[in-house]
């Protein structure tokens, strides 16, 4: 009888374990699919200036430096800046990628063909540019959700033309600066070599 009870107590306590397991597994996948959709700026979808669907996935191992940018802006010369930037950083690991709006004081009324010219020809452009989108309010585009709320480090809405967040190799937001913030800044230079 001993025996049979002993019997009966391995099958409850086996077919515990087995739920505690089932637990542990399913929690674990929640953590991992949370930890995904919250650290990955990498696979927010985004349009490249001439409408290719692109992500900042191919610029994964790379520093980013992120700037909402537009063209008739008294920020606008700050490209000239940007421009040396890359250039200077571009094979050291420094990828800048611009993302026009025209969210403050309608400075960007172009079109994504309008703003690609402006840029090349006047300021030489080389570095990515994306097609343009909203950065704050309602229809605020998702890679800027992701850099201005929670759990962001740097929370806030974007206040102008020419912020800038920094995101490090592993993709994640190291520094946020704002327009006045200028790309030959000491402070910037000295984040940038840090995060490379």
């Amino acid at each position: 009888m001993s025996h049979h009870l002993t019997v009966m107590d391995s099958v409850s306590g086996f077919s515990s374990m087995k739920t505690f397991f089932k637990s542990v597994l399913a929690l674990t996948a929640i953590l991992t699919m949370t930890a995904a959709s919250a650290g990955s700026l990498y696979d927010i979808p985004l349009k490249d200036i001439k409408g290719n669907d692109t992500s900042l996935e191919k610029y994964k191992g790379k520093a980013i430096l992120v700037v909402n940018v537009a063209s008739k802006c008294g920020y606008t010369p700050q490209y000239k800046g940007l421009q040396e930037l890359y250039t200077k950083y571009k094979d050291k690991g420094l990828v800048i990628v611009g993302f026009p709006c025209n969210d403050f004081g309608a400075q960007e009324p172009g079109s994504n063909e309008d703003i690609l010219e402006f840029c090349q020809a006047r300021f030489d452009v080389t570095f990515p540019m994306m097609g343009k989108i909203t950065v704050k309010g309602e229809n605020k585009h998702p890679l800027y959700k992701a850099l201005t709320e929670k759990p962001s480090p740097f929370p806030g809405e974007i206040s102008w033309n020419f912020n800038k967040f920094l995101i490090d190799k592993e993709g994640k937001i190291v520094a946020r600066y704002k327009s006045g913030v200028a790309p030959d800044s000491s402070t910037l230079l000295a984040d940038i070599d840090k995060a490379l």
